[in-house]
């Protein structure tokens, strides 16, 4: 396309590997974000978060958490998580500013307790339906700007009852069969749920796991043996290549 030059000012300029103070002040005033995620495989997933002014919240300018509410029951973000530790966050403001911001970065999902006792900190919503089920922590890679080019200047409309359907399990308030997929179920072949794996195979991907981390860790510290060395996972280089042509 003839725009490397762009690209690498681009990323000399723009991509920090950390949140500075305005990034930091821009989140902390988001009430939503999309989420990109994918699998093991590769086989992308893009969904949608919401809740009050700051439920994405900063720990420190290379962390960021926010909450996984009762939801739908799918968890497919956390299931790719769980294969996949790559994210990418996408906030937006479309009502001030118009601008928006990346994130990508690695997740792992922390039970509540457990977050709460590493940070003591963070609030406890009084609203059932956005009571914290399980936390999402994101340890920041990337930050930069969505530039204002094409982003539309929106207004928040009063709101139309008394309040979100939090945690709500009424397909009506959820939005019910809007698309008219379920009215169509009947006439056409089912789509099968991605396979699952019995427990002697997840067992064994388990364990897969940890020894890549161990290996990983290994050659961090520099206890790894040389056959661990070359094994061992090749760290994090960044989502842009100065290498391959933009």
């Amino acid at each position: 396309m003839g725009t490397t030059e762009r690209a690498d000012r681009f990323y000399d300029e723009q991509v920090l590997d950390r949140l500075n103070p305005r990034m930091r002040a821009f989140v902390a005033q988001q009430e939503m974000f999309f989420l990109a995620t994918a699998d093991r495989h590769g086989a992308c997933d893009n969904t949608f978060r919401a809740g009050p002014p700051g439920f994405l919240h900063v720990l420190d300018d290379v962390t960021l958490a926010y909450p996984e509410y009762r939801g739908n029951g799918v968890h497919a973000s956390l299931g790719n998580i769980e294969e996949n530790p790559h994210v990418g966050i996408l906030m937006v403001d479309f009502l001030r500013d118009r601008i928006g911001l990346h994130v990508n970065g690695r997740a792992r999902s922390v039970a509540d307790d457990a977050m709460r006792r590493a940070h003591s900190r963070l609030p406890v919503d009084p609203v059932p339906g956005r009571r914290a089920q399980v936390w999402v922590v994101v340890s920041v890679e990337e930050a930069y700007i969505h530039c204002a080019k094409h982003i539309p200047h929106l207004q928040k409309a009063p709101a139309r009852t008394t309040g979100r359907p939090w945690g709500t399990d009424d397909a009506k308030r959820k939005g019910g069969d809007f698309f008219g997929a379920a009215a169509e179920a009947p006439t056409r072949t089912a789509l099968p749920p991605p396979p699952r794996a019995d427990a002697t195979t997840w067992r064994a991907e388990a364990e897969k796991a940890l020894a890549r981390a161990l290996r990983h860790d290994r050659a961090l510290t520099g206890a790894a043996t040389a056959t661990e060395t070359a094994t061992a996972p090749e760290a994090f280089s960044g989502w842009f290549h100065r290498d391959a042509p933009a």
